[in-house]
C-alpha cells in the first residue's frame, strides 16, 4: 500500500472516530437532558407526593388485606389535619415499618371503649366501615392537642393507639388513598 492509501485510511479512521465521539456526546447530552430530569421528578414525586405501598398485616381487615397494594398520598396533611374515618400511614418508634390505621379520635376529644363500642365525648361513634364491635374496654382518655387516636379495623388483631397511645400529628406520614391491586379491590379507600 502506498503512502496516499495509508493516509486515506488514517483520515477515514479519524473521521469515523470523530463521528463516534460526536454521537457519544449527543447521546450523553440527550440522556442528561431527558433521563436525569425524569428520574429527579420521579424521586420528588415518591418522596413528597405519593407512592405505592403493600399492606403487610391483617390489622385493617376487612378494609385492607395482607399483600394488597395501595397508593398513599403525602400532600393532604401539609394543608389540613387528618379527619375521623380516614386511613393514615403513621411512623411508630418501635418499628421501622410504618403502620396503616384508621383515625378514630381527634385532638381535644375524650375517647372511651366500653360495652363493645367506641365513645367520643360520651356519644357512640358510628363506624359503618366495621362489621364487628370493638372488644374490651379502654379509657377514658383525653386526646392531647396535635395528636390523633388511631385503631385498626380488625379491632381484635391490631396494635394501635390502645397500646401506643395517641399519635402525634408529626408522625402521620400519608393518607391511604386508593387500592390498586388486586383488581377486584381497585378503587378509593373509605
Amino acid at each position: 500500500m502506498d503512502n496516499a492509501g495509508e493516509q486515506e485510511q488514517i483520515e477515514t479512521g479519524k473521521t469515523w472516530l470523530a463521528r463516534l465521539e460526536a454521537a457519544a456526546k449527543t447521546i450523553a447530552r440527550e440522556l442528561l437532558v431527558t433521563v436525569a430530569p425524569a428520574l429527579l421528578l420521579a424521586l420528588l414525586i415518591t418522596h413528597f407526593v405519593g407512592e405505592r405501598t403493600v399492606v403487610l398485616s391483617q390489622s385493617m381487615e376487612p378494609t385492607l388485606h395482607p399483600d394488597q397494594q395501595i397508593i398513599v398520598e403525602k400532600m393532604t396533611y401539609h394543608f389540613r389535619a387528618p379527619r375521623r374515618g380516614e386511613i393514615v400511614v403513621i411512623g411508630v418508634e418501635e418499628s421501622d415499618i410504618p403502620y396503616i390505621k384508621r383515625v378514630v379520635g381527634l385532638p381535644g376529644e375524650t375517647l372511651e371503649i366500653r360495652n363493645s363500642r367506641v365513645f367520643i365525648d360520651g356519644h357512640i361513634l358510628t363506624e359503618t366501615y366495621l362489621p364487628n364491635v370493638t372488644p374490651g374496654t379502654y379509657g377514658p382518655v383525653i386526646i392531647p392537642e396535635d395528636h390523633i387516636f388511631v385503631m385498626g379495623d380488625n379491632r381484635g388483631n391490631s396494635r394501635d393507639s390502645r397500646a401506643l397511645g395517641p399519635i402525634a400529628l408529626d408522625k402521620v406520614i400519608a393518607r391511604a388513598w386508593i387500592s390498586v391491586w388486586p383488581v377486584e379491590d381497585f378503587g378509593p379507600l373509605k
